[in-house]
């Protein structure tokens, strides 16, 4: 039987490996921050979601201006070479939150005929790094109106950063900082992942050295993880992204430490996104990773930034990655 194709669906545009060439600036605060890039089938754009950080507003103290933030979103038509500032999502604010809400760090999967963002939530704003944090799940058919579903019962009073992804094994896969256990990746595991109360709990996935940001996705039939060091991209490999994650011993099984300098030193590249590129080169698959960097600032713990409000600024950049020998490479590294 052959499926009827509608003649007047919009095709979407392939995302470039360009994309990003010139960085992108949130045009309200200058601090994107924890970008995401996903495809509008309805409209034929790529969107891109983002931590919306107060970078510039004036009178804050302490981190404040990385609380009270909103999700910005910006669409382009032209595979990412070019963005148009939409405002900020609306709706996405749980019920009896205290206002004015945090929102940090979406991730937005599709799954099944909508799509669900993955999203950290915090009450209140705060000048340093206290209070609860929790992620929660919204539904959308459009990438614009959202309905929440629901909190995620992670056992931990501070989880922030969720990534979902199909394993190898045919279940979900829910990844995520618990910043009360040592800022390592744990995970949960669900075979519904629309349903927040489908989680259940498998523990530790990542020791060691403090991060965050994790991102999982699959490249020449292997299952990559990236997290953020501080220091560059951390880079592990599974069979199946069910487990039995191994860090890649190449160049110290870091990427992107070193994409942009401020002051002689090192802006490594943060908190990031992976999307496959259509296109292969000499029969490589290749994915390009979007990411954040401060390009006036050189050091890791923000809490460390100077006095000098531009070293709060921020913008989006991507690059191209492919498996060299084995290894999870990112071109002109």
């Amino acid at each position: 039987m052959r499926h009827q194709v509608n003649a007047d669906a919009p095709v979407l545009t392939t995302v470039s490996p360009g994309a990003f060439t010139t960085p992108y600036r949130d045009p309200v605060w200058d601090g994107p921050t924890d970008p995401v890039l996903v495809p509008d089938h309805l409209t034929g754009e790529w969107v891109l979601f983002y931590t919306q950080r107060r970078a510039t507003q004036p009178g804050l103290t302490g981190v404040e201006w990385v609380h009270g933030t909103a999700i910005g979103v910006a669409r382009s038509s032209d595979g990412g070479l070019n963005w148009a500032y939409q405002g900020t999502v609306d709706g996405l604010v749980p019920p009896g939150t205290e206002l004015p809400a945090t929102l940090w760090a979406p991730d937005v999967v599709r799954v099944g005929g909508q799509w669900i963002m993955y999203l950290t939530v915090l009450g209140g704003v705060r000048t340093d790094w206290t209070g609860d944090a929790s992620i929660v799940q919204l539904a959308s058919r459009d990438l614009t109106s959202w309905e929440y579903l629901g909190a995620v019962q992670l056992d931990s009073p501070r989880v922030i950063d969720a990534a979902v992804a199909l394993c190898g094994d045919g279940r979900y896969r829910l990844w995520y900082k618990d910043e009360a256990r040592a800022s390592n990746t744990y995970s949960a595991v669900s075979s519904t992942p629309a349903d927040p109360s489908s989680w259940i709990l498998e523990g530790l996935v990542i020791p060691g050295r403090p991060h965050e940001g994790p991102k999982v996705f699959q490249l020449e039939g292997t299952y990559w993880m990236i997290v953020d060091e501080w220091r560059g991209q951390a880079v592990y490999r599974s069979d199946d992204a069910a487990g039995g994650w191994v860090r890649q011993e190449y160049r110290g099984g870091l990427i992107l430490a070193s994409p942009e300098t401020a002051d002689g030193g090192p802006v490594a590249a943060r908190h990031a996104d992976v999307v496959r590129l259509e296109n292969s080169v000499a029969g490589k698959e290749r994915a390009l990773i979007v990411y954040f960097t401060h390009p006036f600032w050189n050091g890791e713990d923000i809490e460390g930034m100077t006095a000098d409000p531009k070293t709060h600024l921020s913008h989006v950049r991507a690059a191209v990655l492919e498996v060299q020998d084995g290894n999870l490479v990112c071109i002109g590294d």
